[in-house]
C-alpha cells in the first residue's frame, strides 16, 4: 500500500465510525427504562421469603429491559391488565411460607385480587393493606396470621369477598366437651381457656366496626379465629352480603338486630361462640336463608317463629343453648329442610303436630328437650334419613313399623321417652344402622330375632324397659358391636353362649338386673377387648369360668347378687375389684380382702414350689388401671432383687417357672409355645429385642417382645424395659398396641402384647403386593389412626407422653390394615417443671432437626416424625431426599401431590378424595416446619383429619 494514501484512508474510516455512532448510539444506563415499582415490591418480598419454588419464576432480566422478562405479568401467580399493570396476586394452595411484612401494597394501586389462602403465612396483616383501594377479592384464609384486623381495612370499599377464616389450623371446639343441657358456665370456661391458650398466636381481638363500611361485600368469612367482644351493629350496613361466617370465635353479647335487615343473606353461621340473650325476631325477615347455625352458644328465649319464612332453609342448627318455648311454627311446612339440630335446649311442642313432611331430610336431632306427642308414620317419608334422634323427651306411643324401612338410617335414638309397644320385627332391615338406642322407655315383649341382621351395628342399648323372654342368640351375629346393654328388663333364660362371639365388644357388656339363670358360658373368655362387664342382679349359678382369665382388657366387673359358687379365677381383675363386685352370691371363695371365704386350695396360703420360686422370679401383673408410680416402684425392687439373685449359686437357678404369670398368661406356656424362644417363631428383630409370635394353649395369639440382655448393656435394656412398661400401663387407646403383661426372669425378660397380623407398616410398604392392598383409603385411615394415638398421648395423658420413635417400623397393622402405635422403649413423660433434656433417641430419618442442637424433647418432636411418616405413607417409601430438598434447595415448601404419590397404586380419581389427600399433604408439610413452634399440635392435626378428611365437607358439616 502506498504510504501517501494512508492519511486519507484513516480520515475515511473515522468518518464512517462517526456515522455509525450517530445512527446507533451506545447503550446508556440513563436511557434504560427504570424498573417497574411493582417489580421492585415483588422482588423485595421474594427476598424476604427465601428460596421457595413458588416464587422461583420471579426474575427481572437486567440485560434485556425491553423484553417481556422485565414484566411480572409472566411470573407465577401474577396477572396483569392490557397496560402491563399488576391486577392479581394468586398464590393460593402453594405451601408458601413467610410473612407479608416486606410486601409494600402501596405499589399496587389497581390490584383487584389478592388470594393467599391455604398457605403457611404468619405474622400480622399489615396496615398498608388498606392502600389497595381497588381490591375486589381478598382471601388470606387457612394460614397462621395473628394480631388484629387493621382499621385501614375500612378503605377497601370495593371489596366483594373478604375471607380471613381458619387462621388457627383448627379452632373448633370439640362438641363432646359440652356437658348435658349445654351448661353456660362450662362453655364459658372452655371458651375462656381456649382464648387464653391461643390469644398470642391467633388472628382475633375485637372486630372493627369499620368493616361495616364495606358495603359491597357479599362474602365475609372470619370463622375459626379468636375474635371476641360484641358483634358490631355496623354489619347491618352490609346490605348485599349473602354469606356471613363468624362461627368458632369468642363473640359475646347479643346478636345484633341489624342482622335482620340483611335480606340477601343465605348463609349465617354463628355457632360455637359465647353469644347470649334472645335471637332478634328480625332474623325471621331473612327470607333468603338457606343455612342458619346457632349451635353451642348461651342463647335463650324463643327461636324466631318465622325462621323458615322463605321456605328455603336447608341446614338449621340451634342445639346446645338454653332456648325455651315452642318449635318455630314455620318449620312445619319447611319442606326444604335437610339437616336440623335443636338438641339440648328446653323447647316444648308436640311431635305429631309441630312437624311436617320433609322429603330432603337426612339428619334431625331433637334430643333433650320437652317435646311430647308420638312418632307418626310420616317420618318414614324422609327416605334419605341417616340420623333420627328424639332421645330425652316425653314422646309416647309406639314405634311405627315404617321407620324400619329407612334403609339409609345410621343412627336411631329414641331413648329416655315414654314409648311403649314392641320392637317391630322389621328392625333387621336397617343394615346400615350403627347405633340403636331405645333405652329408658316402656317397651315390652321379646327382643326380635331379626336384630341379629344389624351387621354394622356398633352400639345397642335396650336397657331400662320391660322386655321379657330369652336373649335371642342371634345377637351373637352382630359382629361389629362395641357396646351392648340389656340391663334392667325382665329377660330370663340362660345367657346365649353366642355372645362370646362378639369379639369386638369393648366398651360395655351389661346384662344386669334381669332374671337370667343358668351358668356363665366359658365362651366369655373370647371377649378379650371388653373393658366393663356387669352380670349382677340375676340368678346365675355355677362357677365363674377360668376362661375369664383370657379377658385381658377387663378393668371393671360386677357379678354380685347371683347364685355363683366356687373359687374366683386368680387373675388381676378379681384381685383388685372391690368386695361389692362379688357380694350376695351362694358360696364364692377367694381372697379374704375381697370379703370372701378363702378357698381350700387357695394359692395364697404360701409354701410349696410357688413359694420357693418367688425367691428367684419376680412376677408382676399389669393392667391399664394400675398407676405408673406403683409400677415403677415395683420395678426398682425387681432390679435390685435380680442383681442380688445373680450372686447366688447355680443350683438355685434351676426352677421350672410353670406357675409364673406374665400378666394373666403362664410363663411356662410361652416357653413351651416358642420352644424356649427358638428362632423359628421369631417374626422380627430390632436393636434391643426379638419379637415372637406365640400361640397360647387357649388359642389366643400374642406377640412376645424378648429383650436382649447382653453383658455391659443390661442396665440400658432394663431402663428401656421400664419405660415401655410404665408407658403402656398408663394408656389405653384403640390405635395404641395393648400390653397384656410382662415377665422379668433370670433367663428371660419380655413383654406380652397384642398380636398385629399384618406386621409393621414398613414391612407392608416394602412389598409390592401388600403395598397395593394398602390402598389410598386404608392409607388415609392409617394416617388418621396414628394422629389420634399421638393426640391421645400428648393431650389426654398427665403428664403428656412423648413417644420419640414414631416411624413406619413402629406402626403395626392388624388384619383389617388398621394402625396401632407400638414400641415405647424410648418414650418420655413430659414433666412441666423439668428441663426435659434428653439424649437423641429415635430412628434416623424421622428425628426432628432441633434435637441435634437443643437436646430438649417436646411433643413437637413427635409432630415432626408424624410429618415424615405421613409423607412415607403417601409416597410408599421413606421421603429422605424430599425432606432434604425442603430445607436445602429452591424446591423449599413446594410439593405437588401428583409428583409424590406411590406409583404402585392408581392415582385417586374423585375430586373430593384428591382434596382430602391434598389436605393430608398440607398437614404433613406443616408438621415438617423447621421451627417447632410453628408446627401444629397433634390435637390440631387429629381434629383437622377428623373434620375435613373422610367427612365429605368443604367447610363445616353437621
Amino acid at each position: 500500500m502506498n504510504l501517501s494514501t494512508m492519511p486519507n484512508l484513516f480520515f475515511f474510516l473515522l468518518l464512517a465510525v462517526s456515522a455509525v455512532l450517530v445512527v446507533f448510539p451506545p447503550p446508556s444506563t440513563a436511557q434504560l427504562p427504570p424498573r417497574n415499582p411493582e417489580v421492585e415490591a415483588l422482588l423485595r418480598w421474594k427476598q424476604s421469603l427465601g428460596n421457595q419454588t413458588v416464587v422461583s419464576s420471579w426474575i427481572f432480566n437486567q440485560t434485556n429491559g425491553n423484553s417481556s422478562a422485565s414484566s411480572p405479568c409472566n411470573w407465577r401467580g401474577i396477572s396483569c391488565n392490557s397496560a402491563g399493570n399488576v391486577t392479581g396476586l394468586n398464590l393460593s394452595y402453594t405451601g408458601l411460607q413467610g410473612t407479608l411484612d416486606h410486601l409494600n401494597f402501596s405499589y399496587f394501586p389497581i390490584l383487584l385480587l389478592l388470594d393467599l389462602k391455604y398457605n403457611q403465612l404468619n405474622g400480622i396483616i399489615p396496615a398498608n393493606i388498606g392502600l389497595l383501594s381497588n381490591l375486589v377479592y381478598l382471601d388470606l384464609s387457612t394460614n397462621s396470621f395473628s394480631g388484629t384486623i387493621p382499621l385501614s381495612i375500612a378503605n377497601l370499599t370495593k371489596v366483594v369477598e373478604l375471607d380471613f377464616s381458619r387462621n388457627a389450623i383448627t379452632g373448633q371446639l370439640d362438641r363432646r366437651l359440652f356437658p348435658d343441657r349445654g351448661s353456660s358456665q362450662a362453655k364459658t370456661g372452655l371458651l375462656s381457656m381456649q382464648r387464653l391458650l391461643f390469644q398470642k398466636t391467633l388472628l382475633g381481638g375485637p372486630l372493627p366496626s369499620e368493616i361495616g363500611n364495606l358495603e359491597k361485600l357479599t362474602i365475609l368469612a372470619l370463622d375459626d379465629n379468636n375474635f371476641f367482644g360484641p358483634i358490631p351493629e355496623s354489619l347491618g350496613n352490609l346490605s348485599k352480603i349473602t354469606y356471613l361466617h363468624l362461627n368458632v370465635n369468642q363473640f359475646s353479647g347479643q346478636i345484633p338486630k341489624s342482622l335482620g335487615t340483611l335480606t340477601e343473606l343465605t348463609d349465617l353461621s354463628l355457632f360455637y361462640n359465647n353469644l347470649s340473650g334472645s335471637v332478634p325476631e328480625q332474623i325471621g325477615n331473612l327470607s333468603s336463608l338457606i343455612v342458619f347455625h346457632l349451635l353451642g352458644n348461651n342463647l335463650s328465649g324463643q327461636l324466631p317463629p318465622q325462621v323458615c319464612q322463605g321456605r328455603r332453609l336447608e341446614n338449621f342448627t340451634a342445639g346446645y343453648n338454653n332456648f325455651t318455648g315452642p318449635i318455630p311454627v314455620s318449620l312445619k311446612n319447611c319442606t326444604s329442610l335437610s339437616r336440623v339440630r335443636l338438641d339440648f335446649n328446653q323447647l316444648t311442642g308436640n311431635l305429631d303436630q309441630d312437624f311436617g313432611v320433609y322429603p330432603n331430610l337426612t339428619r334431625i336431632n331433637l334430643s333433650h328437650n320437652n317435646l311430647q306427642g308420638k312418632i307418626l308414620t310420616t317420618w318414614a317419608e324422609s327416605r334419605n334419613l341417616e340420623i333420627l334422634n328424639f332421645g330425652g323427651n316425653s314422646i309416647g306411643g309406639e314405634i311405627p313399623e315404617e321407620i324400619f324401612q329407612l334403609n339409609q338410617l345410621g343412627e336411631l335414638d329414641l331413648s329416655s321417652n315414654k314409648i311403649s309397644g314392641k320392637i317391630p320385627a322389621q328392625v333387621g332391615n336397617l343394615t346400615k344402622l350403627l347405633l340403636l338406642n331405645l333405652s329408658d322407655n316402656n317397651i315390652f315383649g321379646q327382643i326380635p330375632f331379626a336384630i341379629g341382621g344389624l351387621s354394622n351395628l356398633e352400639k345397642l342399648d335396650l336397657s331400662m324397659n320391660m322386655l321379657s323372654g330369652p336373649i335371642p342368640y342371634q345377637i351373637g351375629d352382630i359382629s361389629r358391636l362395641l357396646f351392648l346393654s340389656l340391663s334392667k328388663n325382665h329377660l330370663n333364660g340362660s345367657i346365649p353362649y353366642q355372645i362370646g362371639n362378639l369379639v369386638t365388644l369393648q366398651i360395655l357388656l351389661d346384662l344386669s338386673y334381669n332374671s337370667l339363670d343358668g351358668q356363665i358360658s366359658s365362651q366369655f373368655g373370647k371377649l378379650k377387648s371388653l373393658e366393663a362387664l356387669n352380670l349382677s342382679h340375676n340368678t346365675l349359678s355355677g362357677s365363674v369360668p377360668d376362661s375369664f382369665g383370657q379377658m385381658l382388657s377387663l378393668s371393671a366387673i360386677n357379678i354380685s347378687f347371683n347364685q355363683l359358687e366356687g373359687p374366683l379365677p386368680d387373675t388381676r381383675i378379681f384381685n383388685v375389684s372391690p368386695p361389692e363386685a362379688f357380694s350376695h352370691n351362694k358360696n364364692l371363695c377367694g381372697y379374704p380382702n375381697q370379703g370372701l371365704t378363702p378357698c381350700n386350695n387357695s394359692v395364697c396360703e404360701g409354701g410349696g414350689k410357688g413359694s420357693k420360686g418367688n425367691l428367684r422370679v419376680i412376677v408382676i401383673t399389669v393392667s391399664a388401671s394400675l398407676g405408673s408410680l406403683f409400677l415403677l416402684l415395683f420395678l426398682v425392687g425387681v432390679i435390685a432383687f435380680r442383681r442380688k439373685s445373680n450372686r447366688r449359686t447355680q443350683k438355685e437357678d434351676v426352677i421350672s417357672g410353670e406357675d409364673i404369670y406374665c400378666g394373666r398368661i403362664l410363663y411356662g406356656d410361652i416357653i413351651r409355645a416358642t420352644d424356649d424362644f427358638d428362632d423359628a417363631y421369631c417374626i422380627g428383630e430390632g436393636g434391643s429385642a426379638k419379637v415372637y409370635k406365640v400361640n397360647l394353649p387357649s388359642g389366643q395369639e400374642v406377640a412376645v417382645k424378648k429383650l436382649f440382655m447382653n453383658e455391659g448393656s443390661e442396665n440400658g435394656e432394663i431402663k428401656s424395659f421400664e419405660n415401655e412398661i410404665a408407658t403402656l400401663t398408663e394408656i389405653r387407646h384403640r390405635n395404641i398396641v395393648k400390653l397384656y403383661g410382662f415377665c422379668h426372669h433370670d433367663k428371660h425378660t419380655f413383654l406380652v402384647c397384642e398380636y398385629m397380623e399384618r406386621g409393621s407398616l414398613k414391612n407392608v410398604l416394602s412389598k409390592e403386593r401388600e403395598a397395593m392392598e394398602l390402598d389410598w383409603s386404608k392409607r388415609v385411615n392409617v394416617v388418621k389412626g396414628v394422629a389420634h394415638a399421638l393426640s391421645y398421648l400428648h393431650h389426654n395423658c398427665v403428664p403428656p407422653i412423648i413417644h420419640r420413635d414414631i416411624s413406619s417400623k413402629n406402626v403395626l397393622l392388624n388384619s383389617e390394615m388398621e394402625a396401632c402405635v407400638s414400641d415405647f422403649g424410648t418414650a418420655k413423660f413430659l414433666k412441666p417443671d423439668s428441663s426435659n433434656w434428653t439424649t437423641i433417641a429415635g430412628t434416623y430419618g424421622y428425628i426432628a432437626p432441633e434435637l441435634s442442637y437443643t437436646m430438649v424433647v417436646t411433643e413437637k418432636c413427635d409432630v415432626f416424625s408424624f410429618g415424615v411418616l405421613t409423607l412415607e405413607i403417601l409416597m410408599g417409601s421413606h421421603p429422605a431426599e424430599l425432606i432434604s430438598n425442603l430445607y436445602t434447595s429452591v424446591d423449599n415448601g413446594q410439593i405437588q401431590l401428583a409428583d409424590i404419590l406411590d406409583t404402585r397404586l392408581p392415582p385417586p380419581t374423585s375430586q373430593k378424595f384428591k382434596g382430602e389427600m391434598d389436605s393430608i399433604l398440607n398437614l404433613a408439610m406443616r408438621c415438617l416446619r423447621v421451627d417447632p413452634h410453628s408446627r401444629p399440635t397433634m390435637y390440631e392435626v387429629s381434629k383437622v383429619l377428623e373434620v375435613n378428611v373422610g367427612a365429605g365437607r368443604s367447610r363445616v358439616n353437621f
